[in-house]
C-alpha cells in the first residue's frame, strides 16, 4: 500500500459542496509538488529550493537525492514528505468516490465487474456455500464499529476492476498453468461447510507467500496484481487481501460475505488492506500482518476506510460528533 496520512475533519464541516471538494483538492495535485511541500512546512528555505534545483538539473539527480546530499533534509523528513505528497493524490480520489455516493457522478451497475472466471474456480455451483445458517441469520455489523454508506459505482475504483480484467489473461497464460493447476488443488482440499474454516486454510495458505512492495515487485508504486501474479511473485497487503478473497470465491463463498477492505493502520499511521469475511461466527479478519484468522471485535488498531466487493463499495466513517475519516485510496 502506498504510505499516507489521514486527514480529519468534524462534521460540522460536511455543508462544503462536492464541486467545491473537487476544485481544492484539484488545486492541490496540481501545485504541491515535493519541493513546494518542504517550503510550506518550513523544512527548508525558497533560497534552498532554488539552489537545489539547480543542482538537480546540472546532476540529473531526484530532487529527494540532492536535498539530503546538500543536508537539506534528512532521510526521515523526505520519507514523510514523499507520503504527505501521496496523501494529497488519495484525498483527490477519495472526492471523486465521495462525489459518486452523493449522486453527482453518473451510477455504474452492480454487476458491471464480471464472476470469476470457470477456470480458477473449485466449486461450479450456483456458489453459494451450505453453511447451515441461513442468509437472514447472517448479520454484517458495521465494520469495526464506523458508519458506512453503501454505493454500486465501482467506476473509481479503476485498480480494482482492472484487477479483473487481467484475471483472464494471467489464468490462461500458459507460464502460469501449472501454478494454477497447483493452487486448484490446493483449495480443493479446503471445501468445507463452514466459511470459518474456510477462511483460516486460506489465510494459512496466502500468508506463506513473500510480502514485496510493489516498487520492488513491479517497479510500480501501487499495483493490484492478480491472485495468479501474487501466487508466482508474491506481494503486498492488497495483494494478500485480493488472494484470499478470489480463493474463497472459487470455494463457492458467497460474493456478499466479502470484502477487500482499505483501514488505516493506528500503530503505523499508513494505509494497509484486509480481507473481511462475514461468516458464521461473525465478521472475521484476514490479515497478513497477523498469523491468525481474528474476529473483528478482537482488533482495535485499524480504522475503516473504505471496503469493496464485486458488487458494491462501502464508505466507513466514525459515529457522529467524532472525527470522520476523509481521505481514501480509489484508483
Amino acid at each position: 500500500m502506498r504510505k499516507t496520512r489521514v486527514v480529519t475533519k468534524d462534521r460540522s464541516e460536511d455543508h462544503i459542496e462536492c464541486k467545491g471538494v473537487l476544485k481544492f483538492f484539484r488545486h492541490c495535485v496540481d501545485r504541491n509538488k515535493l519541493g513546494e511541500l518542504l517550503v510550506m512546512r518550513g523544512d527548508i528555505s525558497p533560497s534552498q529550493l532554488k539552489q537545489a534545483l539547480e543542482l538537480q538539473k546540472e546532476s540529473k539527480r531526484p530532487l529527494g537525492r540532492v536535498l539530503i546530499d546538500c543536508a537539506m533534509i534528512s532521510r526521515k523528513q523526505l520519507a514523510l514528505l514523499l507520503a504527505c505528497q501521496k496523501a494529497v493524490r488519495l484525498a483527490a480520489a477519495f472526492a471523486l468516490c465521495f462525489v459518486s455516493l452523493s449522486g453527482t457522478a453518473k451510477k455504474a451497475r452492480a454487476g458491471q465487474i464480471e464472476d470469476l472466471p470457470q477456470q480458477i474456480k473449485v466449486v461450479f455451483n450456483s456458489g453459494a456455500v451450505d453453511t447451515g445458517v441461513s442468509a437472514e441469520k447472517i448479520s454484517y455489523p458495521a465494520l469495526f464499529g464506523a458508519e458506512e454508506r453503501r454505493s454500486t459505482n465501482l467506476k473509481p475504483f479503476t485498480k480494482w476492476t482492472g484487477m479483473f480484467k487481467r484475471l483472464n489473461a494471467t489464468i490462461n497464460d500458459p507460464k502460469y498453468h501449472a501454478l494454477l493447476v497447483s493452487m486448484k488443488a490446493e483449495l480443493s482440499g479446503y471445501r468445507s461447510g463452514s466459511i470459518a474454516t474456510m477462511a483460516k486454510e486460506v489465510n494459512a495458505m496466502m500468508n506463506r507467500k513473500k510480502y514485496i512492495v510493489d516498487s520492488k515487485n513491479w517497479g510500480k508504486s501501487d499495483y493490484w496484481a492478480t491472485p495468479i501474479e501474487f501466487m508466482a511473485r508474491g506481494g503486498d497487503c492488497e495483494d494478500f487481501a485480493i488472494a484470499k478473497y478470489v480463493a474463497l470465491r472459487a470455494l463457492g463463498v458467497p460474493e456478499e460475505r466479502l470484502r477487500v477492505a482499505i483501514v488505516q493502520d493506528l500503530r503505523k499511521n499508513i494505509p494497509h488492506a484486509i480481507l473481511v469475511v462475514y461468516s458464521e461466527q461473525g465478521p472475521l479478519i484476514l490479515d497478513n500482518q497477523i498469523k491468525d484468522v481474528k474476529r473483528a471485535d478482537q482488533i482495535t488498531h485499524y480504522k475503516p476506510i473504505f471496503s469493496i466487493n464485486r458488487q458494491a463499495w462501502w464508505l466507513h466513517t466514525t459515529p457522529t460528533g467524532k472525527e470522520t475519516t476523509v481521505v481514501a485510496s480509489a484508483e
